[in-house]
Parts: C-alpha cells; structure tokens; sequence
C-alpha cells in the first residue's frame, strides 16, 4: 500500500499525517497505563475499571489508523491529506467517498472492538 498517493478506501494520509496518529496511540496508552496504575494503587472496583475504555478507545483508533495509513475522520468527511499537515483535499468521485465512508466505518468497529476487549481484560483482572 503506497503511502504517497490517496487510494479510495484505502490510503488517505501520508507519513505526516500517520506520524500524528501514531503520537495520539501513544498518548492513548499512556493514560491507559496511568488509568491501570491508579486501579491497582486504589484497589478499584471492576465496576469502575470499565472507564479505561476511553483512553483504550484513543489508543487503538490511532494506533489502527496509523497501522492501515487512514484516518476515518477524514474518510467519513470525504477528504484526504499527503502534504503539509492540516492541507486538505476533497474526493470528488461519490463511488471514492463511499469507499472510504466503509473503511472509516470498518477502522472504527476494529478500534473500539480492541478497548472494549482490552477493557474486558482489565475489569476481570483481580486486583
């Protein structure tokens, strides 16, 4: 997969902007790992772990994002971007938009699917 030239449905960032999104996984995890070690320092019930689906969620959607070079905002928006950060075009085919509108969609069930089990994970964990 070219990571210099928008792909419907396919490639709509280039290495810029997957650099950002690489940067908002690793804040995600790290507020995931802060989250977890305030759970164990506080001995938190797993009723109230499952709040670390937030940062799980942050993490994933960039890290997913950035694993399949495209960012699903800018898919369900119809917009792509391989320049100077922020510089965005738009997708004038209807059939290009759509094809991004369902890997945006696609790239979002996957992400949240990982917090939700990651979630499940830490909530079952006995502290």
């Amino acid at each position: 997969m070219s990571s210099n030239s928008y792909i419907a449905g396919s490639c709509n960032i280039g290495k810029g902007e997957i650099r950002r999104r690489q940067i908002v996984a690793l804040i995600g995890l790290v507020l995931s790992i802060l989250a977890i070690l305030g759970f164990i320092a506080t001995s938190a019930p797993a009723a109230s772990r499952i709040s670390i689906f937030a940062p799980f969620a942050v993490t994933f959607i960039g890290w997913v994002q950035s694993r399949k070079k495209f960012c699903l905002a800018y898919g369900f928006m119809g917009t792509f971007n391989f320049g100077k950060l922020g510089d965005l075009s738009r997708v004038a085919d209807p059939v290009s938009k759509s094809a991004d509108r369902k890997t945006a969609l696609k790239i979002l069930a996957e992400a949240l699917l990982y917090a939700a089990i990651a979630t499940a994970v830490v909530a079952a964990i006995p502290l």
